[in-house]
């Protein structure tokens, strides 16, 4: 089998890139030959790796020529199956990682309020973006999406009932021998020694890019209304709008808490310095890092709005509240803190997600899809 994977750009800390990553020794181990189609991607070699990279000018122009480029490869027929990760019409396979951005964009102009709605709605990449999605999802050629939540299927599937029958919920997988309780312990004390942090001192745990969407400025707002006033707050991740976010937390009077530590390509230090990890994210699909934080056994405290809220049972291995609650946020905390969880059951609750149980249902669609 022939199996194509589309993403524009490698990111190394993007949760769609690391899903491919982890997606593709997994398939090749079953025989199936794949190659990523992108922009740019680390580690690409000429045998594995299709370069596509027409010419552009702005976001727009970027989507618009990628997806021209990438559906005459999809019409050469060179591929058995093209699965894509970005909003392309005509392809055979669409994964949902992202979510739908037409929810994306109700959430956040609800949320801004004021005139972003209309700034949304008048801004050229936005309405390119909706298009887009919207023609992929109601072109026939398109034959399986692939949801990452069960909240993604249930969005699809009321938004565009036509592709309602194409829908499959497939999680996302985790390394299990990577990600596991007890994984980098002495590098998770030597980086609280690090930055001054006691042995003794709780410290919630933000890992994500685009700290606006995934609910930073709500986390730092609840952080200083904790009863545990020895908290402290690890983010990991980067923003181009960091400054903001650091200038209110010492607004704040939050700056000795709070550590900014940018993006990390290897984060089991940061999950074994944590004691739980917080995801108070207004709109997020599946991310990669709570699933990483679950199987290390750390409890996840995130929001309704989030896919990975299906795994998390009240009081057992986490808490959830409503997106930029900051007093049913900063209770939450408080009360899982109070209450230490148990690191073996939380991640008896994820053992199942592993990367072979993934790879499984993959390879088992691609066949149905291919009639092997």
């Amino acid at each position: 089998m022939k199996l194509a994977l589309v993403r524009q750009a490698y990111t190394p800390f993007g949760g769609a890139e690391r899903f491919v990553e982890r997606a593709l020794s997994a398939l090749r181990a079953r025989g199936t030959d794949v190659t990523i189609i992108a922009r740019r991607w680390q580690g690409g070699g000429d045998k594995d790796f299709l370069r596509c990279d027409p010419f552009y000018v702005g976001r727009t122009w970027r989507d618009a020529g990628f997806s021209r480029a990438v559906q005459k490869i999809v019409r050469s027929g060179r591929f058995d199956l093209v699965q894509s990760h970005e909003r392309i019409p005509g392809c055979h396979i669409y994964r949902a990682g992202d979510g739908v951005h037409a929810t994306w964009l109700a959430l956040r102009g609800r949320a801004r309020g004021g005139m972003s709605e209309f700034a949304d709605a008048v801004s050229p990449w936005h309405r390119y973006t909706l298009h887009a999605e919207a023609a992929m999802f109601r072109d026939p050629r398109l034959r399986a999406v692939i949801c990452n939540s069960r909240m993604v299927h249930e969005d699809l599937a009321g938004r565009f009932p036509e592709a309602a029958g194409k829908l499959h919920v497939i999680y996302n997988g985790v390394d299990l021998a990577h990600f596991r309780p007890g994984a980098e312990a002495d590098a998770g004390a030597a980086l609280r020694r690090e930055l001054g942090i006691s042995p003794q001192a709780p410290v919630l745990l933000f890992v994500g890019s685009g700290f606006e969407r995934k609910g930073v400025a709500t986390l730092l707002d609840a952080l200083g209304k904790l009863r545990h006033r020895d908290a402290r707050l690890l983010v990991v991740g980067s923003d181009r709008d960091i400054g903001r976010f650091q200038a209110r937390a010492t607004r704040l009077g939050l700056g000795e808490r709070v550590f900014f530590l940018g993006g990390r390509e290897d984060v089991r230090p940061c999950y074994a310095a944590a004691s739980l990890f917080a995801l108070p994210t207004l709109y997020d699909p599946f991310p990669n890092a709570a699933l990483e934080a679950l199987a290390c056994g750390l409890p996840l405290v995130t929001s309704t709005t989030c896919g990975a809220a299906e795994l998390v049972e009240p009081g057992v291995n986490g808490a959830l509240c409503e997106a930029g609650d900051t007093h049913a946020l900063s209770s939450a905390l408080d009360s899982m803190l109070a209450c230490p969880a148990d690191p073996a059951r939380i991640r008896q609750g994820v053992a199942h997600l592993g990367l072979d149980a993934m790879a499984d249902r993959l390879d088992d669609l691609y066949r149905r899809l291919t009639g092997e």
